[in-house]
């Protein structure tokens, strides 16, 4: 039996092959799908046809030096067109690197289908909707709302992209910390120095309108298809001045440089908010998107009785390796490859008596470790990467759990002070090095041993000074790294080595606080109006998920 558009017979081993590939085939057909079947040498074949006739084909292997439309011709001698739906290396040890496809393929006189997103505008009355913060969670629920038809106004207490630029690369050469304007606070948050990973748990139905929104902005059109996105520090300071321009043609009004410094409230409803510069501003709903450094935010709610609850989070070190030692154990001879790149990792571990994680977080290969804090008697490192990814250094915070209630018990605040105190420890240690804003580093093999030794080349644009940060750390957290590095040891052999270097202190992998909101119309339990939005709220971790959860929140308030 010949398979419709193939001339030749397919052999058993062919026919398990595109089984493989093809979609399942439902019970029955649902909206725009249509099933069917074709027999091949005996056997029935299920796979799905849209309204439009496109073919879906998973799980298609190809090796680095074997090329996808060739691939594409075998299964569909008369496709015109394809569309990419995702894309992943698989670099297992028991068999050389490959790439594997979920592609879309059309035939002859077939076209993609529109997949752009269309909303439908409200009838909206009342004031503007007050934004506070414009990270990933501010600025995507300020595009849903205006996209929906709702004015609102963002206030952020930093400057915009190009100020808040010159403000970070100013410290890092001179070690002059701008409170406004530093790796957390400014137009863009966070997400603007975190390598632009799009890399998200999350199962948001939002996810395929950020990533259109982020391409449509300049971000590379790969993001929405490759299983590990990433837009890069460089692309993303690109990509957020056009969202901001957007905003703007829109209606959006942006408040760079002005701080909120009060909630207004009346009979715990919100009314409005007060900035620094004593001007008020009235609105009934509040979507409070501060992201998870903003202490002051949390200690105005605390004067004012918002409900918030302590949330369990991780603390730790970021371990820095020759990205080309990171190749060659992931990819062994294949290392440098042009189709692989930068290789990256994930890794995990559990101590069962201690009832601890240790696992590796915001892995930005090709990339360079950070001094990322917000205060001016506090270090901070964090991680980033550009574009192409073409540092000598791979980096990832290895980090800790830290369990709230055991930890902090009935202390709201406990955490965050906490988070402080090893901040504090650390810019100490290193003025008594005399190093300035330098971060404060130590060998992984000296850590382990438990000893003093020298600092080798690290990527941080400002300077690295060595420190006993194995007694910076508490002794059970130093102990849970050292058995977590063991564990990483045996599934990545030379990731303990002399060339590993740890960076200190890595205390911002969220927020230790939740404020609490309620689960169907996301406002505070507490105060009417109050939106916690993002991952300072306590609902996001990472640049996608924050966006998803600003889009959400915006969808709530279009609702009301």
């Amino acid at each position: 039996m010949l398979c419709e558009g193939l001339s030749t017979p397919l052999s058993r081993s062919a026919l398990d092959l595109l089984n493989s590939m093809i979609e399942p085939r439902p019970k029955r057909g649902k909206g725009n799908t249509a099933v069917s079947s074709i027999k091949i040498s005996g056997f029935n074949v299920g796979y799905v046809l849209r309204e439009n006739m496109s073919r879906i084909f998973h799980n298609i292997k190809l090796g680095i030096d074997e090329d996808l439309e060739e691939k594409l011709s075998w299964l569909v001698p008369s496709y015109s067109s394809y569309h990419i739906m995702r894309q992943s290396v698989d670099a297992r040890r028991r068999h050389s690197p490959h790439l594997i496809y979920s592609v879309e393929v059309f035939e002859k006189n077939e076209s993609p289908p529109d997949t752009s997103i269309k909303l439908e505008r409200v009838s909206f009355k009342g004031d503007p909707v007050i934004i506070i913060g414009s990270g990933p969670a501010g600025l995507f629920a300020a595009l849903r709302l205006l996209e929906r038809g709702i004015p609102c106004r963002i206030f952020e207490r930093g400057s915009d992209c190009v100020k808040r630029l010159k403000a970070i690369n100013h410290f890092w050469r001179y070690g002059e910390l701008d409170p406004r304007n530093n790796v957390c606070y400014g137009e863009g948050g966070a997400g603007l120095y975190s390598d632009g990973k799009l890399i998200t748990r999350i199962k948001s139905p939002h996810i395929p309108y950020v990533m259109q929104k982020l391409v449509e902005f300049g971000a590379p059109s790969e993001i929405l298809y490759l299983a590990n996105p990433h837009v890069g520090s460089d692309r993303i300071r690109r990509v957020i001045p056009q969202l901001r321009q957007h905003l703007l043609k829109l209606g959006c009004e942006i408040l760079f440089d002005t701080r909120i410094t009060e909630l207004l409230t009346e009979n715990k409803m919100i009314v409005g908010v007060k900035t620094e510069h004593d001007q008020i501003f009235r609105g009934q709903q509040v979507i409070l998107a501060t992201g998870h450094s903003a202490g002051d935010v949390f200690d105005h709610l605390l004067d004012l009785g918002v409900s918030m609850e302590g949330k369990s989070f991780a603390v730790g070190l970021r371990i820095e390796h020759p990205q080309k030692w990171i190749d060659q154990i992931q990819f062994r001879e294949f290392a440098g490859h042009p189709k692989l790149g930068a290789a990256n990792y994930k890794l995990a571990a559990h101590r069962e008596e201690e009832q601890t994680g240790i696992y590796s977080f915001c892995m930005c290969p090709g990339g360079y470790t950070l001094s990322s804090g917000t205060e001016p008697d506090g270090i901070v490192v964090n991680g980033m990467s550009n574009y192409r990814r073409n540092s000598a250094f791979a980096n990832s915070a290895i980090v800790v759990t830290v369990d709230f209630e055991k930890s902090f018990g009935g202390d709201l605040m406990g955490g965050i002070k906490w988070r402080r105190s090893l901040e504090h420890a650390a810019y100490l240690a290193v003025q008594k090095e005399g190093g300035g804003r330098a971060l404060p580093v130590q060998r992984v093999t000296d850590f382990l041993s438990q000893k003093r030794g020298p600092a080798i080349p690290s990527s941080s644009p400002s300077g690295v000074v060595p420190v006993r940060l194995d007694e910076l750390l508490p002794s059970n957290i130093c102990e849970s790294l050292t058995w977590g590095l063991e564990s990483f040891e045996k599934a990545m052999k030379g990731f303990i080595s002399p060339e590993a270097q740890f960076h200190g202190i890595e205390s911002r992998t969220s927020c230790p606080l939740r404020i609490t909101r309620d689960p169907q119309s996301l406002q505070s339990t507490s105060h009417a109006g109050l939106y916690p939005t993002g991952e300072g709220a306590g609902y996001a971790g990472g640049i996608t998920s924050a966006a998803c959860d600003g889009i959400k929140v915006a969808e709530a308030i279009a609702n009301l």
